[in-house]
């Protein structure tokens, strides 16, 4: 797979760590060691942090370096972090450029730390990544077809530098495959605790496939296909999923601004659809979602979480990934498609 820089794994073979082949799940260094002394690591983000903990219970531990309020991707860490995670067992990561402070790090380990188990959670859903477009979504397809015909020639014959969406575990049916990754990484790396970790693993994906069942009840019962969010779009792998649509004057890219013509084209969806609820992204500014309210038949904002970090409010009522994805997406999404 060519979606990132380096590939600490391999599908169908080993990590190559210090010349020999190590872990089916991404899992470096320690893997071969194992310990009762295994206590955890770090893991790269909210998301990761929250599945290392359910699969580990309470036989270790996993931190998260990125603050709250803040997502992993885009982020920079401090200076100290690389020496932090090398005095711990373990390092769970995503191997996407969007992430590429991870993917140093967990090159770092690697190279210098070779009794830190370092697991790729990516490892076994990279053949189910999509593209990430960064144009704007309303822009006029044929013109931007034109724009674009000698560059997608070009990437035919240059795959590294396509760009492949890394919200991934916004899906709950690959959320539950990486779950399972990180599982068997660990359990290499903590072999006496092996069947431990993947019972959890397994109790954890029972609860993941309540999630999947209440997205296919929304792309069910929808009276619409498509929804709003008034910001860039973080959940076109629900789209594939489901099957539902979601509009963004904005696109994929948090660097896009919109303009006004693509605002008035929101709009106009909006009315011509009957949508009562436009989202937004929790993690982002409300202003773009309270314009198209304001200037169309549409009557509220309802957050979504894009499920890569969490909030104070969050945090202290003690939100995981899953209650992200129960008490605050499914609601929103619900009412976004008029499936209530």
């Amino acid at each position: 797979m060519t979606h990132s820089r380096r590939s600490v794994l391999k599908r169908g073979g080993g990590l190559l760590a210090a010349g020999a082949a190590t872990s089916l799940a991404g899992c470096s260094g320690a893997a071969d060691e194992g310990s009762a002394e295994f206590d955890g690591g770090y893991a790269a983000f909210f998301t990761l942090n929250d599945w290392a903990n359910e699969v580990v219970g309470d036989r270790a531990s996993f931190e998260d370096p990125v603050e709250v309020g803040r997502l992993g991707h885009g982020w920079t860490p401090d200076g100290t972090l690389a020496a932090d995670v090398a005095s711990t067992d373990a390092f769970v990561y995503l191997d996407s450029p969007e992430f590429a402070w991870a993917q140093d790090l967990a090159a770092t380990l690697e190279t210098d730390y070779d009794s830190v188990a370092v697991v790729n959670a990516l490892a076994d859903v990279e053949d189910d990544l999509l593209d990430w477009d960064h144009s704007h979504e309303s822009q006029d397809e044929e013109n931007h077809d034109e724009e674009n015909h000698d560059e997608e020639n070009h990437d035919e014959e240059n795959q590294n530098d396509r760009q492949y969406d890394p919200h991934v575990w916004v899906d709950p049916v690959l959320a539950g495959r990486m779950v399972e990754t990180i599982a068997t990484g660990l359990g290499e790396a903590d072999p006496e605790n092996a069947d431990a970790y993947a019972d959890n693993a397994a109790a954890y994906a029972e609860e993941l496939d309540d999630v999947d069942d209440a997205f296919a009840s929304i792309a069910e019962s929808a009276e619409r296909g498509v929804a709003v969010i008034a910001g860039h779009n973080s959940f076109q792998y629900l789209e594939a999923r489901y099957g539902f649509r979601l509009h963004s004057p904005v696109g994929v890219s948090p660097q896009n601004e919109p303009s006004q013509g693509e605002i008035a084209d929101t709009i106009e969806l909006v009315n011509a659809e009957g949508i009562d609820t436009i989202l937004y992204d929790r993690f982002a500014s409300t202003t773009l979602a309270e314009t198209i309210v304001e200037n169309s038949d549409a009557t509220e904002t309802r957050a979504v979480s894009p499920a890569g970090g969490t909030t104070e409010e969050w945090n202290d009522a003690g939100y995981g990934y899953l209650e992200q994805m129960t008490e605050v997406n499914v609601p929103a999404f619900e009412r976004a498609f008029g499936a209530q």
